[in-house]
């Protein structure tokens, strides 16, 4: 702490208790002198530019409430304060406020007491006495004269005068939240908010100066009566005269000062109606976000701001319906306040019946007859009024019934499930300073279903939990009844309807409208929002940062449109949900999403390090997987999800043929069951006709972390043993036939060296950062084509028969091949 602040602390406080006024008012002096001599690096700045800023502009930067004279008066001392340290929401900082706000007034009261000019000195003692409106609210002046030194800043970071404070976006909004992390910026609503309340203060003010008005009008008019009486023989006594004078003032003041209150109230109302809307969006922004997280799309769940602009904006109506009562009480009940009324009516019921949220979400799959559970948190619950609990009800409600919600308060009549342990008390958490009610252990006894329309499905039939209940609101003579809807959830009757129902989650939550009827989804999207969906949702399950490339997506393109000889971009082919999850695959008996959604589960329980490391390929083709393996040696090998059967994983290798040459084998998948006896790592050790990961990297040093260390003799004096797995080339597996050597081109037609990078035959491990692990391309945004160039197509004489080439193997081989 500077010397200076410490002298102005110990000069308020001789300001309550120094009887020596000549004493203190040395020090002022002295304080004044040293004030002026100080280099105020903000304001001396700022004050050259003020003669080029509008009028607008000024009228902005300083309101009434904190005009430019205190901003100059007390510009050094208003520069020493640290109002960014101020966390503006958090009430326990409200008594260093209050000091704040005394030590400001005391310090204008004295510089104002020695003014030399009468004028300055009467207006500054004028505005002091102003600054009580920040009495009741003094977190609002630490808002206040925070947001003028950011806009200072900015306007001098605009005209390049002041290099040294940062501009105004690149300042601080708030302080580090409790975990650490920073808080993020205060959005344009909250700004409404300040803005909001400083006209209501306005408003007080304009108030309380016309009961001063009034009273100063009714002491004169007793005057006035007195002296008439004094001087009946003499009308124009100059004593008279003027005080009649005096009275046609402050008539003319009250008048002013009355029409600028009514002002303010129009202006506020329609302010409040602005920033409530404002605030209803992004509720309703929260809530999408929240329905998007089901894919992995990232998710603030901190219902915290929403909750204090909530409070804010209720406090707020509260005190202009208190304000349009006295208004009405001076003026009479006129049909423009009657007006402001109802909107204020109307404005609190939707701000009491749009506060009820649901935190946590019931799982979107729920099987019948067994517990669940859910939270839903009430953000005006600080406000409730005291007294009788609030018990809120939880039913399970059908598509149609939810289209029917239009209006607040119906609820519907016929009960399609018998819900168990369906009501909950609002329950107040004062360390969280949140109304909860939880529902801990939720069931769905029994469900009745709907007609279904075609091959419509009961894992397609989609239900939601409506909660209901009545509140009442401090200050608010009746109740309102209130309720909130949860996201869609499908409800099952057995585990093996779960990956069904799961395809309907998904589906909706991927390619539904945030303002959509509820639950209507498109019946067809872009393959490339598809794109996204997958990705996201792979990342999600998997824990993972390493996404779907352009190579994965490609071949589940081929896949779900039946196309595998196609290299076009499949970006804007319309995918349907019947191919997604009704329709089985071409020569499958399982769909897309069952597929797809097998790869997910034993990439997540166990191959998560080997993916986000790059050691598996992932979705790719035979074709693609041909071209990439066609000029590898022997025994060079790449991991990749089977497309026969659900959950696996293969791997391809190159190994001889029978007739010298060289052919790409596929082993037979692994399973979860598989690999939960012997891991992945220890398999690939085990196999001998595997040494190289593609491109051409040891194996041996690839995968031994993934090796497992050989359990020590056991005490009882048994031998340990361990599986072994073999592989016999000889035996029956997948082959292909090998392609004539060629520069390695991928299924683009781009060099596989340039798609990889030139740093792709680098050890994974080597410290070098510029070292790229196997199957790790760049990611390709997703508002970028993924695909650049279309497969370059053999000539007639180069055209391949695959399957033939794969019978005439097989004829040699005497074997039979089998896909895997």
């Amino acid at each position: 702490m500077s010397s200076r602040i410490k002298f102005l602390i110990h000069l308020v406080e001789e300001l309550h208790h120094v009887a020596n006024r000549q004493q203190l008012q040395c020090k002022v002096k002295s304080w004044r002198r040293n004030q002026c001599l100080h280099i105020m690096a903000l304001w001396a700045q700022m004050t050259p530019q003020l003669q080029y800023l509008p009028t607008q502009t000024l009228n902005e930067l300083y309101p009434d409430t904190f005009p430019l004279d205190i901003r100059h008066y007390l510009a050094s001392w208003i520069e020493e304060q640290g109002w960014e340290n101020f966390d503006v929401d958090n009430m326990e900082q409200e008594p260093q406020a209050r000091r704040l706000l005394d030590q400001m007034v005391h310090l204008l009261q004295e510089v104002a007491q020695h003014n030399p000019n009468v004028v300055e000195r009467v207006k500054l003692q004028h505005i002091s006495r102003n600054l009580s409106v920040f009495q009741s609210q003094p977190m609002q002046l630490v808002r206040t004269v925070r947001d003028i030194l950011r806009k200072e800043r900015h306007l001098l970071a605009q005209t390049g005068m002041h290099p040294n404070f940062p501009p105004f976006q690149q300042i601080p909004q708030g302080p580090p939240a409790t975990n650490g992390t920073p808080q993020p910026a205060r959005e344009d609503g909250k700004t409404d908010v300040d803005n909001l309340v400083l006209k209501v203060l306005e408003i007080q003010n304009c108030r309380q100066t016309l009961h001063q008005l009034q009273e100063d009008l009714n002491w004169e008019k007793q005057e006035m009566e007195t002296i008439q009486g004094q001087n009946e023989l003499d009308p124009q006594h100059s004593d008279q005269v003027t005080r009649q004078t005096r009275i046609q003032q402050i008539e003319y003041n009250y008048s002013v000062c009355a029409k600028k209150r009514v002002q303010l109230l129009h202006e506020a109302v329609c302010t409040l109606e602005k920033c409530q809307s404002c605030l209803i969006l992004r509720i309703k922004s929260w809530r999408w976000e929240q329905h998007r997280a089901t894919i992995g799309v990232h998710f603030d769940d901190n219902l915290g701001p929403l909750q204090t602009w909530c409070e804010q904006l209720l406090g707020v109506n509260s005190n202009l319906r208190q304000e349009l009562m006295l208004v009405k009480r001076d003026h009479g009940g006129a049909e423009q306040f009657h007006t402001l009324q109802e909107s204020l009516a109307h404005l609190l019921q939707t701000l009491i019946q749009n506060s009820l949220v649901v935190d946590k979400q019931p799982p979107q799959v729920i099987k019948t007859q067994s517990k669940f559970s859910t939270t839903v948190r009430y953000l005006l619950g600080e406000k409730m009024a005291p007294g009788k609990p609030v018990l809120l009800k939880a039913q399970i409600i059908t598509e149609a019934q939810a289209r029917n919600l239009g209006q607040q308060g119906v609820v519907p009549n016929e009960n399609v499930g018998e819900l168990i342990n369906s009501t909950a008390i609002l329950e107040h958490n004062t360390s969280s300073k949140s109304t909860c009610a939880t529902f801990r252990n939720m069931s769905i006894r029994k469900i009745k279903r709907a007609d279904r329309k075609g091959s419509e499905s009961v894992t397609e039939e989609k239900f939601a939990l409506l909660f209901t209940t009545e509140i009442t609101i401090t200050g608010c003579e009746s109740p309102y009844s209130i309720q909130a809807i949860s996201l869609p959830v499908v409800v099952i009757v057995h585990g093996s309807q779960e990956i069904n129902a799961m395809a309907t989650i998904i589906w909706d939550c991927a390619f539904s409208e945030s303002n959509r009827i509820p639950f209507v989804v498109p019946e067809r999207v872009p393959w490339k929002q598809m794109c996204e969906a997958l990705s996201s949702k792979f990342m999600s399950e998997v824990q993972t940062q390493r996404c779907l490339d352009r190579y994965n997506l490609h071949f589940l393109a081929q896949k779900i449109f039946d196309q595998p000889d196609i290299s076009e971009d499949f970006s804007n082919m319309p995918v349907s949900w019947a191919q997604f999850n009704k329709e089985v695959l071409p020569g499958r008996n399982f769909t897309f999403w069952q597929w797809f959604e097998g790869v997910m589960d034993l990439t997540k329980k166990c191959l998560r390090d080997y993916w986000s490391e790059g050691l598996i390929f992932g979705f790719i083709g035979k074709q693609h997987l041909h071209v990439i393996l066609q000029n590898k040696p022997n025994g060079t090998f790449l991991l990749r999800f089977s497309d026969s059967e659900i959950g696996g994983i293969t791997i391809a290798y190159v190994g001889p043929s029978d007739n010298g040459g060289r052919k790409i084998q596929n082993i037979q998948p692994f399973t979860k069951k598989d690999l939960d006896s012997a891991g992945l790592g220890d398999r690939i050790r085990d196999i001998n006709c595997i040494t190289h990961v593609y491109p051409d990297l040891p194996k041996n040093e690839v995968f031994k972390k993934f090796f497992t260390v050989p359990s020590p003799p056991n005490p009882d004096g048994y031998l340990p043993f361990k599986l072994t797995t073999v592989v016999n080339p000889g035996d029956q597996c997948s082959s292909t036939a090998s392609i004539p050597p060629d520069t390695p081109m991928d299924i683009y037609g781009q060099s596989m060296s340039n798609v990889f990078g030139s740093n792709m035959n680098q050890g994974i491990f080597s410290p070098l950062p510029q070292s790229t692990p196997p199957y790790m391309p760049e990611q390709i945004p997703v508002q970028a084509p993924l695909y650049q160039s279309p497969m370059p197509q053999a000539s007639s004489s180069e055209e391949i028969d695959m399957e033939a080439l794969e019978g005439i193997l097989s004829s040699i081989c005497q074997n039979t091949n089998k896909d895997l």
